[in-house]
């Protein structure tokens, strides 16, 4: 997933913003629609663990943009397509995460696509970013590469 508004585009050449949004903490549910505390769940990966599968890091990368971590987003992005840096809006705010499809991507494969729909408010309007996700195993670890937008 990359950063996305009502149309996908490329990162601005502002800097990174690195601060949590305020209203997540390690306590809250995970931005990632798992049942587990975002410390437990998401943030275990945003503090340097281990993604075990694409769907995983997918969930991850997700939660990251909830909290602003332009950090990890960077770091999980494979460097071969990785923007040099990414301008997060802070007036966005993910609502919600659907996974739709997963195929591959498990600790026996090199490659995986996640399919979802992740919702959110920007300006005072709701949008819906649709999109189908390719992560590879980049030195052992999994990363984004690219994405094809469904709608």
């Amino acid at each position: 997933m990359s950063r996305r508004t009502s149309r996908p585009r490329r990162p601005s050449a502002a800097g990174p913003r690195t601060a949590p949004a305020p209203e997540i903490s390690a306590a809250s549910p995970c931005p990632c629609g798992l049942p587990a505390a975002y410390a437990e769940c998401c943030g275990r990966l945003h503090a340097g663990a281990p993604a075990a599968t694409c769907e995983a890091l997918m969930r991850s990368r997700y939660a990251a943009f909830a909290v602003r971590d332009a950090g990890y987003l960077l770091r999980t992005w494979h460097p071969d397509h990785r923007p040099d840096v990414l301008d997060l809006d802070p007036g966005q705010r993910w609502q919600g995460l659907e996974v739709l499809e997963t195929t591959e991507g498990s600790a026996f494969h090199t490659t995986g696509t996640v399919t979802f729909r992740a919702h959110y408010t920007a300006g005072g309007q709701a949008g819906s970013l649709h999109e189908k996700s390719r992560f590879v195993r980049h030195e052992g670890a999994w990363v984004y590469e690219t994405a094809v937008f469904a709608d």
